[in-house]
């Protein structure tokens, strides 16, 4: 009986050890599916309400970045006890970020309803709805503050050193201004007209120069931080728990089933001709691979520094900085043939993985 009952405790131990060393696929189906139900039921009530012309798009759009986190926040937070965010056992001041940012998600679902059923309410709410994002950010500092860097880290939200802001937003910058250059080059679109900027310049009472350095400074360095909260809902859902979820399987081969997930989760929206009017479905594709090399990026990012507000601020800069350069620098003839978001700028996101892929930290254990 003594043989026996050690056999038995072995076997159970090793059961558990295997088991530890699996995802837990049941969890992450679970959030695969309520992000995927909740995001294109919103698309399809887009489509429904008139597309990319329905003047609540735009609500309609940050809703969506919004849903991959409200997904996994509330799985978390009231049904995966084993989360470090379950509501009976998180007792960090991070907690309150959390309560806001359920309460945030659900304001967008309202103000999105709200100005479907009746469009003539969004150009006064449009002028307010910054301010809960700005008080979400100021809230974070705070308990930042109060409660250490351990409330956030704990729970899978650290925001990182200073230094790699800086570092991989550079590099975010460069690689914007870089697809910009060969666009150029290869002659792939059209400058901007100046002359309606120089008009807009005007209307302001500001010289053409100070015009476009304030431009710059709104775009490439307040509006990132504006953005923040928006951005942290597609990348605490993908980078701080999908990623996270599926470390088991090998790093490299979770950053790459994130990045293919990412990016079938926009196809409807990419369908109705967001991102590639000229090209809806091969852009649709398209935009899987870019997602899949945009995933090295972040998720590389998030692996060096443990810290997915970053990933939420390199999101931002990246959606700022493309709409920047291709927006009052260089305009893309088709953006599905073009640097930018086309299959030009998709092997420039494969090279840099494969510089990426160079680093020791993806052969190195999570342990």
């Amino acid at each position: 009986m003594e043989s026996f009952s050690l056999v038995s405790n072995e076997l159970e131990t090793d059961s558990s050890t295997k088991n530890r060393s699996k995802p837990n696929w049941k969890q992450i189906v679970t959030f695969l599916t309520l992000t995927f139900v909740l995001s294109w039921s919103l698309d399809l009530a887009i489509y429904l309400n008139g597309g990319l012309n329905n003047p609540s798009v735009g609500i309609g759009l940050q809703l969506q970045m919004l849903l991959p986190a409200f997904s996994a926040i509330v799985l978390g937070m009231f049904f995966f006890k084993d989360s470090s965010i379950y509501f009976q056992t998180n007792h960090t001041t991070s907690r309150w970020f959390i309560w806001y940012f359920l309460f945030f998600t659900l304001m967008y679902m309202a103000l999105f309803i709200t100005t479907s059923i009746n469009p003539s309410l969004l150009l006064s709410l449009n002028s307010l709805i910054l301010l809960p994002g700005i008080l979400g950010l100021i809230l974070l500092i705070v308990l930042r503050i109060v409660g250490g860097k351990e409330s956030f880290s704990s729970v899978n939200m650290a925001g990182g050193k200073a230094i790699s802001w800086l570092l991989f937003g550079l590099g975010i910058l460069a690689f914007a201004g870089l697809q910009t250059v060969l666009s150029w080059f290869f002659k792939m679109g059209t400058p901007v007209d100046m002359a309606m900027l120089q008009a807009q310049a005007a209307i302001s009472g500001m010289s053409y120069s100070v015009f476009m350095i304030i431009v710059a400074a709104q775009t490439l360095i307040l509006g990132p931080f504006l953005g923040l909260v928006i951005t942290f809902g597609e990348e605490y859902g993908w980078r701080g728990y999908l990623q996270s979820a599926l470390m088991k399987i090998g790093k490299v081969k979770a950053v790459l089933l994130v990045g293919i997930i990412w990016g079938v989760w926009h196809m409807p929206i990419i369908w109705m001709g967001y991102n590639y009017p000229l090209q809806p479905i091969l852009g649709s594709f398209l935009f899987v691979l870019y997602c899949i090399g945009l995933s090295f990026i972040l998720g590389y990012a998030v692996l060096k520094t443990k810290a997915v507000w970053l990933a939420a601020f390199l999101h931002a800069l990246f959606n700022q900085s493309i709409s920047y350069f291709m927006g009052v620098i260089y305009t893309p003839t088709d953006t599905a043939t073009s640097f930018g978001i086309g299959w030009p700028s998709i092997i420039v996101l494969f090279l840099i993985t494969l510089l990426i892929l160079r680093d020791p930290i993806w052969k190195e254990s999570e342990d």
